[in-house]
């Protein structure tokens, strides 16, 4: 099979990310010296510290090392809570796969929004198949970029909602290491390996990573629930002397990936969620995941002129992954998972199965989702500044992608003997499933700045051409020689504009707002259109007696949303996309900073942070969908998956020999079918308020000694009821452990 693609992306870096910030007394030091530069272009980074955030033209959110450190979360959606305007839900409790909505986009699989680590699309197959089966480890992740609005335009293909960067491990500027371990309840533990250095023409930095768990789900018969991930990262780089008249560097990207994990697609009923909410049905006990990942990326940068700098990035980014998983039960007919638990009483004999102590021969299906993803390209983005009292910045950039999925499936059948799942019948492989789809694009942007008097325009074009491509060679042709090959074919050229501004009323007070258009590829399915939008936002930040702020009001008018046949979603898992008609969803973000103690003497800080999110999204038109989350649909009906609203709060009591750190988030509950008024019980994700607790004492300027617990009070709750059935969140989770510094 040929492999495709040869890339082009962008990278982006506006003038304001030459300037770092003190975190200690929050004073700009200007980056002049080239060294200081080049560490913080090929670091990966798109916003670059707080300070970027606060003088963009767009909303943006910056998660520093500091933050990520701050509970040490190793799940994703828990990082993410305290970012306004994002919207996430669980399904495995330990963030294996994330589900992450931005300004209330379609979660599901975190398919409608773009994601980056170190600037580069890193879902699989970012085109063809964007549902995000992998996704980058948080706990050796450096830092998390989050934009939305107008500040994200460069970043597509998906310019709706927002665009989440991930900062990896960067190359330090002099000798250092560190170590990191940690052991908790169900037998789960981290370790983090790094080291790194710079010299005067060349650095480098090695990170090793693993965490694992036996799970909190009790499977009927006993096994193991949980997982075992570890992740190896090295980069290296050479570059001029720092005081060359042409100052250049290359960078080289290595990243590999490995996971197993016992997880499934089953959930359970209401009744039995009630009685036993971590309790996993025997008939998933042959389910488990399996996945590669291998990433290589080059970065070349260069300042020909004071003025001018040009990053170009080539990627490859390889993905395989096989989640054999129960499919369906077959008593007297094939009846999928999702509805026998969504249904248990019209399906009582399948239902029972799910835990018999013995069954007749194939009763069960396994799928085998076995799939291989690649993608690969080049981008290249330029930026060239100039101008003194009319500061002007001009950043072009141009991506050349392309992307596969390739999926071979087939499916087992099984029974339960003695309480134990038995294959009984071994399927030809490429028999459930044999197709291959594409995805070639070309994207360029270009992105204008000027500042003048407080005042900052930035006006924006994006382009994207885009040709999807499905070969579906049909399940009797293994081989795929095409005797029975149907193919389709579906192609994009589409403009982008987006206009962003900002005015500085005084260094405590500024308002922003911007207009873009949101845009999301449609699939390869017949008469599937792309998804298109109008946003808006309009914000202010302030900072008054040391109470910093931003409070941001969005509106995205969907002429087309597009919904998607994912399994995850309770779908039959084809991937194709579907119009699913006019949308509209509004909100309000609200972050709020205060050091409660700024006003005392000493060394004792308390700062809290305060983040909340209201959404309202509701469809606008009526239509009738036979596959996912969305069902029968009029016009009014509130967006499945969406919580109305999320709060967080976040206070630390510190100095500099301890760090008492308290968090509580709150999410209300939300609907799993489109609808309006009450929500029915069936389709109701209920509200709940998780606490959790870090406590870190720093023996040594070398040494900390840390624990780490989620769900203090541990609180049942409710995170999903799809794939198949009712999803808890994690219980009571607990963990200690040694950081050690060099």
């Amino acid at each position: 099979m040929q492999k495709l693609l040869t890339c082009t992306c962008v990278a982006l870096l506006s003038i304001n990310a030459f300037s770092q910030v003190d975190t200690q007394n929050d004073t700009i030091k200007k980056t002049d010296e080239p060294h200081q530069l080049n560490q913080i272009l090929l670091s990966g980074n798109i916003l670059g510290s707080k300070f970027e955030v606060r003088n963009r033209t767009g909303s943006a959110y910056y998660l520093s090392p500091q933050d990520l450190q701050q509970f040490g979360y190793t799940d994703v959606n828990k990082v993410l809570r305290a970012v306004p305007g994002v919207n996430v839900f669980e399904e495995d409790g330990f963030g294996l796969r994330p589900n992450i909505s931005l300004r209330g986009t379609s979660p599901e699989r975190s398919a409608k929004i773009t994601i980056m680590e170190d600037g580069v699309l890193i879902a699989p197959a970012p085109y063809s198949a964007p549902a995000a089966y992998y996704f980058p480890t948080i706990g050796r992740i450096e830092a998390v970029e989050v934009l939305k609005g107008s500040s994200q335009i460069q970043y597509g293909p998906y310019t709706t909602g927002g665009a989440i960067n991930m900062v990896s491990k960067s190359i330090p500027s002099t000798l250092s290491g560190e170590a990191r371990l940690t052991a908790g309840n169900y037998h789960s533990r981290s370790t983090e390996l790094s080291v790194g250095d710079s010299r005067e023409n060349f650095g480098f930095v090695t990170q090793y990573f693993n965490y694992n768990s036996d799970g909190f789900k009790a499977l009927d018969g006993g096994g193991n629930t949980g997982f075992d991930k570890s992740d190896y990262l090295a980069k290296f780089r050479v570059n001029t002397n720092r005081d060359a008249r042409v100052f250049q560097s290359v960078q080289f990207k290595f990243q590999y990936s490995e996971e197993i994990s016992n997880e499934t697609y089953l959930g359970l009923t209401q009744e039995d969620f009630d009685v036993n909410p971590y309790r996993r049905y025997l008939a998933s006990g042959a389910d488990r995941m399996d996945t590669d990942h291998m990433q290589f990326q080059i970065d070349h940068f260069i300042r020909p002129f004071q003025n001018v700098t040009i990053k170009t990035t080539a990627y490859q980014n390889n993905f395989s992954r096989n989640w054999y998983k129960l499919d369906d039960v077959d008593l007297d007919g094939r009846v999928s998972i999702s509805n026998v638990l969504a249904r248990p009483l019209d399906f009582p004999a399948e239902y029972q199965s799910l835990f018999a102590t013995n069954t007749p021969d194939d009763v069960f299906g396994v799928k085998a989702n076995n799939r291989e993803y690649e993608a690969r390209g080049i981008q290249s983005v330029a930026n060239i500044n100039f101008g003194e009292k009319l500061y002007q910045d001009l950043e072009i950039g141009i991506r050349y992608h392309e992307d596969f999925e390739d999926r071979f499936q087939w499916k087992d059948k099984y029974a339960i003997q003695n309480s134990e799942m038995i294959r009984t019948t071994v399927a030809a492989k490429g028999s459930d499933a044999n197709r291959i789809t594409s995805a070639e694009a070309l994207a360029a942007h270009v992105l204008y700045k000027v500042s003048f008097n407080g005042l900052t325009i930035t006006p924006g074009v994006r382009y994207e051409n885009i040709t999807l491509t499905r070969n579906d060679y049909g399940r009797n042709d293994p081989n795929r020689t095409g005797f029975e090959l149907s193919t389709g074919e579906n192609k994009v050229d589409v403009w982008i504009p987006g206009m962003g501004a900002n005015y500085r009323f005084s260094p405590e007070l500024s308002i922003f707002g911007g207009v873009h258009k949101g845009f999301a590829p449609p699939g390869t399915a017949e008469g599937s259109k792309p998804e298109e939008s109008i946003n808006l936002e309009l914000g202010g930040r302030f900072n008054y007696n040391g109470l910093r702020g931003e409070l941001v009001g969005f509106y995205n008018d969907y002429d087309n949303m597009l919904g998607s046949d994912l399994a995850a979603s309770g779908g039959t898992g084809t991937l194709d996309m579907f119009n699913a008609g006019e949308a509209i969803v509004k909100g309000i973000e609200l972050l709020l900073n205060f050091d409660v103690l700024r006003f005392t003497e000493g060394d004792l800080k308390l700062p809290v942070t305060v983040s909340y999110t209201f959404t309202d999204a509701r469809f606008q038109s009526d239509f009738a969908s036979t596959v996912g989350i969305f069902g029968e649909v009029a016009d009014g009906d509130e967006i499945p998956y969406i919580a109305r609203n999320q709060f967080n709060v976040t206070a630390a009591l510190e100095n500099s020999h301890f760090n008492l750190s308290l968090s509580g988030r709150y999410t209300d509950a939300f609907r799993t079918m489109a609808g309006t008024g009450t929500i029915p019980r069936e389709f109701e994700v209920g509200s709940h308020f998780i606490v959790d607790l870090s406590a870190k004492y720093f023996y040594s300027p070398r040494v900390t000694v840390f624990t780490n617990i989620n769900n203090l009070f541990d609180t049942t709750y409710e995170v999903a009821r799809m794939p198949a059935g009712l999803r808890p969140g994690a219980p009571f989770m607990i963990h200690a452990g040694i950081g050690y510094v060099f």
